[in-house]
């Protein structure tokens, strides 16, 4: 089925099927069906033309999704880097940017170095 130009899944209940659509979550999700007055236990095959279109009113007029969403968190990102805030650094550095300690994880942020190298003894050749 798809609902906003993107494809949800039609054996899963529609509260879950509503969370494949990016910017949606499962509160968001709840909320939306309320206001659509819709079953959040109905499988998403089994909504109606009408049910669809409300979903898709909805979804369009309130809240942003997709691009757009995906858009406006670049324009931010930006912004912070541009006017060189200690976030908008962390960004350029592409270092964790929420407080996490960087001494020990973060690896895969930090491209995976391990600088420790094993015990520095070399193993004595046999004669």
């Amino acid at each position: 089925m798809r609902l906003i130009g993107i494809n949800i899944p039609d054996n899963k209940r529609i509260e879950i099927a509503l969370t494949y659509i990016y910017g949606i979550g499962r509160s968001l999700a709840n909320k939306i069906l309320h206001s659509a007055k819709i079953d959040l236990n109905k499988k998403a095959k089994d909504l109606t033309a009408e049910e669809v279109n409300r979903l898709k009113e909805i979804i369009e007029k309130n809240y942003k999704i997709e691009g757009e969403l995906r858009q406006l968190i670049r324009q931010n990102i930006n912004r912070l880097k541009e006017i060189q805030c200690y976030r908008g650094i962390r960004h350029l550095k592409q270092l964790p940017v929420r407080g996490q300690r960087t001494k020990t994880n973060s690896r895969t942020v930090r491209g995976n170095v391990r600088r420790t190298v094993g015990s520095g003894k070399r193993k004595v050749e046999l004669k």
